[in-house]
């Protein structure tokens, strides 16, 4: 198996390794795709992605694009493509990706649906399908857009060059760049934090961003009060508010409900 979930408490963490280079293929995104149904069933409280291998990944396997005999072909690829990220894009709960050293086009736009990426220094990140005469196909270039802005992705996928963590940090790409040997305690102490948060409640945000990404502040606008008042019925929102009152702030216990 080449992608394995590890649950830990409310934590599970997807690991892909496809080594050397964990290239994007069809069989690999089948194995996501049980991955995902196994996190969607444990239904866990934050979803840590993660390579293993020196990289964590040199691209696609260009074999299976060439294989493809005409247009129509070509594009059920995509179609299916683009699936992965958009998976990941609509898990309900944090989503955090680990870029601990080059991270190349299908990883790279699975990075940038998830909702944090945490980057060693020495990461280094690219789209780089130029090289073969393409543009990213799995929603890389609009989602990086939606941090960086439309003219740094056009930047970026135009030279197809690979930009360093630091940088994209500055474009507001990577949210945390740490030395190498720093990154795993980092991810974990952050991970933690959010494991024990209102996790129904960073749901809603998330639902609540989704309509601002389709639509702006108006369409988030038009959305935020039915969302939010969805929390009335949760747990963590009664319990808060309770210990908020007696306790004061920053002492609720939250379990996820």
């Amino acid at each position: 198996m080449t992608v394995d979930v590890r649950v830990d408490g409310d934590v599970a963490t997807v690991t892909f390794s496809s080594g050397p280079l964990n290239l994007y293929s069809l069989e690999l995104h089948e194995e996501f795709d049980a991955a995902l149904d196994r996190v969607e069933a444990q239904s866990p409280r934050v979803v840590v992605v993660r390579a293993e291998g020196k990289i964590v990944s040199g691209g696609v396997d260009v074999a299976q694009f060439h294989a493809r005999t005409s247009k129509q072909a070509t594009r059920e690829l995509y179609d299916r493509m683009i699936e992965l990220p958009d998976r990941f894009a609509a898990l309900p709960m944090p989503t955090v990706f680990v870029a601990h050293g080059l991270t190349l086009t299908w990883a790279l736009e699975v990075a940038l649906a998830c909702d944090v990426i945490f980057a060693a220094d020495r990461a280094k990140f690219g789209l780089v399908e130029r090289v073969i005469g393409l543009t990213p196909t799995m929603g890389g270039t609009q989602r990086f857009a939606e941090r960086a802005g439309v003219a740094r992705a056009k930047e970026f996928v135009f030279t197809g060059a690979t930009y360093d963590a630091a940088t994209l940090e500055r474009w507001n790409v990577v949210n945390r760049v740490l030395p190498a040997e720093e990154l795993d305690d980092a991810v974990a102490a952050f991970v933690a934090d959010l494991a024990v948060g209102p996790t129904r409640a960073f749901g809603a945000a998330k639902q609540i961003l989704r309509e601002y990404e389709s639509g702006g502040v108006p369409a988030a606008n038009a959305r935020t009060t039915e969302i939010a008042s969805e929390l009335f019925d949760t747990e963590d929102l009664q319990h808060g508010m309770e210990s908020f009152l007696r306790d004061g702030p920053g002492n609720a216990t939250f379990v996820g409900r």
